[in-house]
This record gives C-alpha cells, structure tokens and sequence, in this order.
C-alpha cells in the first residue's frame, strides 16, 4: 500500500491564465469580458470569443451561481484527493459563463445537489501558488 498522500493534478498557469490564478489566490474569481458586446467569458484568453477582437478587460466577479448539471462520480483515480462519491458539477455563474468545479459543504447525492441550487464560490488551496475554485450551496 502506498504512503503517498492524495492529491489533485495542479494547474499550470500560463501568461493567459495568470489573472485567473492569481485573483483565486486572493479569494476571488476574476473573469474576463468582452468590451465591444460587454459579455464575460471563461475559460480565460487573450480574445474574445464573441468577436475575436483582442478588446478585452478582467473583472472581479461575484462569485455567486447556480448549478446548472453535475455527474456523481463513484470512482476516483488512484491517491485522488477526493473520496467518491463526488461532484463534478457545471456552475452558471450570475455573471454568465459556466465553469466545471466540484460542491463542496454539501452532501453528494441526487436529493442534496438540487439543479439551479444557488452556489458561492470557495477555495481549496492546492499549493503555495494555486488555489482552486469550488463552490458550495449558497449561505442566506
């Protein structure tokens, strides 16, 4: 049996993602928006996918959502930090995008995780560098 001590793959930031990783760090979700058609976007790129025009700005978001779909996964990979069973949800952000994250703070079954059920964004911290976004049910 291994010692190994589970753990999550660590995303690696790239010059385009680098806001994205950064902003997580400090607790919050930073989202990109096109300025020509003023919607936002994720994941993050240097483009916009609406127009392909480079008129593009970064902006905190609220963190706030709802679940838009999720899949209850029974089996994890070997030395996975999550025991099974967990969510892999879509959260529809207010602000617009949809994200893949895991729910947290909740229990992991058909009856708990309930579509459109308001979320807010938490942060589970991989290493020194990377905080990763999940979400749980909303507080209030």
């Amino acid at each position: 049996m291994s010692d190994a001590k589970p753990q999550r793959p660590v995303p690696q930031p790239t010059p385009e993602t680098q806001h994205f990783w950064d902003g997580c760090k400090n607790g919050e979700l930073i989202l990109q928006r096109c300025k020509d058609t003023g919607k936002a976007y994720f994941p993050p790129r240097p483009f916009s996918p609406y127009t392909g025009s480079r008129n593009v700005e970064t902006f905190k978001a609220s963190g706030k959502g709802i679940l838009y779909s999720y899949v209850i996964n029974h089996r994890a990979p070997p030395n996975f930090k999550l025991e099974p069973p967990y969510a892999i949800a879509v959260v529809e952000l207010e602000e617009g995008p949809r994200l893949m994250a895991n729910i947290m703070e909740c229990e992991q079954t058909p009856e708990a995780l309930q579509l459109d059920m308001p979320l807010e964004v938490c942060f589970e911290t991989l290493t020194d560098d990377i905080d990763l976004p999940m979400f749980r049910p909303a507080k209030g």
